[in-house]
Order: structure tokens, then C-alpha cells, then sequence
């Protein structure tokens, strides 16, 4: 069975070879991006994080599932990568597109929690994990990808994915699945009853 997706978003072509004639390499896979779509599609009017936004590849897929009344907010070290998606998608009034260090956003972030975050980078997932789960609404979702060895991991990442997928497979508040699937990936959903988990009882 043929597993890519039927349906592309319609500026999907144009910020491939962007990133291409770029030489950016890290784009989001296209079947992890038929399911950001399906997961942005699931949450009507939700609040949806993105950290990592590249060349904007996983932006799109996002904003093709989204509806009219949700948001999507994506944030970007390289303001020069991320050039290339709000070149292509800036006109979408449901995105705000953020340059800045992902880690030094979330601390610094004081708004609404998310009903889906997509950690496509290191903070949120290697580093300021605690603070990005944190801002996982109840019941909101929790996404990363890249889980499967990589071109150019340094030595020693694969002992930091595992410490990873440990850590977040044994929190009371989220519930996890890992998929063997696409680039290797693990969704978690958060408990509807939010408490903190140095709460004893």
C-alpha cells in the first residue's frame, strides 16, 4: 500500500525547490506531513505551535489542515531559512511567523496553552522539553519526528533519543505512541487532569 498522501498542499512544490536551490536539507517529511495535516484538521479553531520552522514544508502541511478560525503559531532560529516560507505563506492571516531561538520563546512565552505542538527541532525536544510540554493545552497533542538515525547526528544522539523517548514514556500527565514510521516518530496526548508531576499522590 502506497502510504504518501493523496492530497498536497498547493505550495508545497514551490517551497521544495526553494529549499532545494537553498540547499536546505531538513525539511519535514511528506508522510509526517499528511499527518500534521490530519492532526491540524482534528482541532478546529485550535492553537497550534510550531518549533522549527525550516523552509516552511511542515508550516504548509499545518496550514492545510488548519480551519479558518485556527492559529498557528512557528518559530525559526534562521531568519534566513524561514525567509523562504513567509515568502510563500506570509499572506496567510492565520500564521505569525517568529524569528528567534526556540529555547529563549518558550521561556519566555506567557500566552495560551497549544492544542497541538510540533517540536521540529532541539528546544522542545532535546532541550526546554519540560517547558514545551508545559504549554500542551489538556487533552492537546505532542509531536516529534526524526527519531530514526540521521545524516550528520553527532556522536552519542542516538543515547539522547532514547533518554528522550524514556522521559516522555514515563509521565503520569501525557500518554505516548511511537510510530516505526516515516522519519520515526512519537505522539503523546495530555491528560485531560493537568497536575504537576512533583505533586505526590
Amino acid at each position: 500500500m502506497d502510504d504518501r498522501p493523496s492530497r498536497i498542499p498547493a505550495s508545497l512544490p514551490a517551497l521544495r525547490a526553494a529549499a532545494r536551490e537553498a540547499g536546505f536539507v531538513m525539511s519535514c517529511e511528506e508522510r509526517t506531513g499528511g499527518l500534521l495535516a490530519l492532526l491540524a484538521a482534528a482541532r478546529p479553531g485550535g492553537r497550534i505551535l510550531e518549533l522549527g520552522t525550516g523552509a516552511g514544508e511542515g508550516t504548509a502541511w499545518l496550514l492545510s489542515g488548519m480551519d479558518a478560525a485556527a492559529r498557528l503559531v512557528t518559530v525559526e532560529l534562521d531568519g534566513t531559512v524561514q525567509k523562504t516560507a513567509r515568502e510563500h505563506l506570509g499572506t496567510d492571516p492565520r500564521v505569525t511567523f517568529v524569528a528567534a531561538d526556540g529555547g529563549e520563546w518558550l521561556q519566555g512565552y506567557d500566552g495560551e496553552p497549544f492544542d497541538l505542538v510540533f517540536a521540529d527541532t532541539w528546544p522542545g525536544k532535546f532541550t526546554h522539553l519540560d517547558r514545551a510540554l508545559e504549554l500542551v493545552a489538556p487533552c492537546g497533542m505532542y509531536l516529534i519526528d526524526d527519531l530514526f538515525p540521521q545524516p550528520g547526528w553527532p556522536d552519542g544522539h542516538g543515547a539522547s533519543v532514547e533518554r528522550l523517548l524514556a522521559d516522555l514514556e514515563g509521565r503520569e500527565d501525557f500518554r505516548c505512541v511511537r510510530m516505526g514510521w516515516a522519519s520515526g516518530l512519537l505522539m503523546a496526548v495530555r491528560s485531560s487532569h493537568v497536575r504537576d508531576r512533583s505533586t505526590p499522590g
